[in-house]
């Protein structure tokens, strides 16, 4: 059904990846066998386009044997060569592109805590397909078109390449107002929660940023014994990784429970995105808590010791991407997280892959995204005698 649905797609003229990512409440209504022949129609094509573009990609597919015809169906996806995703941080990164140079029109960084940065470069059809993906998983799952958005991270003016950051600032243009509260790396929580207070029976409120500076914000609301009490339709949206520069990771279940003690929310209200700045990829919770993996994007977890074996639904394995969104680079990536796909049936009544993040690979080299260095930075110049004015407390 779908491969003929897909076919007549293109007889009359249309793209069928630009059909799906106008139609995410649909695919997410298709059954799990035909949404993964659906998905594997589309990375069917992107493998085709890749493999006549890249050279890089081309010599990596010959390598093993592997052509256009070797990927027919969802069971030879797990043939597609796999690019490191340390490659995005190597000075030849150009390498990875399927088109010119002159061709790319963003390119985003992200930075852990090798202070390296990897590169993602995107072309117009790429941009394209990001932003029709990114808002359309907006929407299915946080449905917001209006209110007021606290910002606790950075403006995309301060860093307009940090990718975490411009992630969120696409939701700023669903609101009717924003602010960002992290200003020339300084972060004042009396005026975030001044700002909340000025907003209060005017906008429905949503505060938004990486946990760690959200737990910031908790912390100086415990010290200071304050508790708000946000809007029914108030979200707490966070993305940018669970660990601090220092190691420490923060706790899931502790981090909603002081959100609904400290921000007067329910737990339904609480949203973390699992996304990456070299992916197209975004995965939210639904209202419980369980993320829903981008519709048109496959997952497929690997055995770390034997990276071309997938462990059973349920297990916890390496994740490969397969993102057919990706037009300037191979969207086919294997990552240095290891995360679990959850094989019970979504309470929510959507279809398709569901993930549990675990942790970074233990022999991994960096761990974090540009949140972490961000934490660091605001820890480094809190401890600073000039920053006696500046937030004192460190989560």
């Amino acid at each position: 059904m779908s491969a003929e649905l897909q076919s007549m797609l293109k007889k009359n003229g249309l793209d069928p990846l630009k059909v799906a990512l106008s139609s995410v409440s649909e695919l997410y209504s298709m059954s799990d066998e035909t949404l993964l022949e659906f998905k594997t129609g589309l990375i069917r094509d992107a493998f085709h386009l890749h493999y006549a573009n890249n050279a890089f990609f081309r010599s990596a597919c010959d390598s093993k044997g592997i052509t256009p015809e070797s990927i027919e169906a969802p069971e030879d996806l797990i043939k597609i060569p796999l690019i490191p995703i340390e490659l995005f941080k190597a000075n030849d990164s150009h390498k990875l592109l399927s088109v010119s140079l002159r061709d790319i029109e963003l390119e985003m960084r992200s930075t852990g805590t090798s202070g390296i940065p990897s590169v993602s470069r995107r072309c117009s059809d790429t941009v394209d397909n990001a932003v029709m993906g990114i808002y359309a998983m907006y929407r299915e799952f946080l449905e917001i078109s209006k209110g007021a958005g606290l910002y606790l991270c950075p403006s995309t003016e301060e860093i307009p390449e940090m990718g975490m950051i411009k992630a969120l600032n696409m939701l700023a243009g669903l609101l009717d107002t924003h602010r960002f509260m992290v200003r020339q790396e300084s972060f004042k929580p009396e005026d975030a929660l001044a700002q909340l207070n000025d907003w209060n029976h005017k906008f429905s409120r949503h505060i938004i940023g990486p946990p760690f500076l959200i737990n910031r914000f908790i912390s100086y609301l415990k010290a200071t014994n304050t508790r708000l009490k946000l809007d029914k339709s108030s979200y707490v949206i966070t993305l940018g990784g669970w660990k601090r520069f220092s190691g420490q990771m923060l706790s899931r279940a502790e981090f909603n429970q002081e959100c609904m003690e400290y921000l007067g929310v329910e737990e339904s209200q609480i949203r973390d995105i699992y996304a990456l700045v070299e992916s197209n990829v975004v995965a939210i919770d639904d209202e419980h808590g369980v993320k829903h993996v981008s519709p048109f994007i496959h997952f497929s977890v690997r055995d770390p010791k034997q990276l071309d074996r997938e462990v059973a639904p349920g297990e916890i394995g390496q994740l490969a991407i397969l993102d057919p969104l990706a037009r300037s680079t191979p969207g086919f990536m294997l990552t240095e997280d290891l995360v679990r796909l959850l094989p019970e049936p979504s309470r929510s009544g959507r279809s398709g892959q569901r993930m549990q993040y675990v942790m970074r690979l233990p022999e991994s080299k960096e761990f974090g995204c540009c949140a972490v260095n961000l934490d660091k930075r605001l820890d480094d110049l809190e401890a600073a005698p000039a920053a006696a004015d500046n937030c004192p407390i460190v989560a």
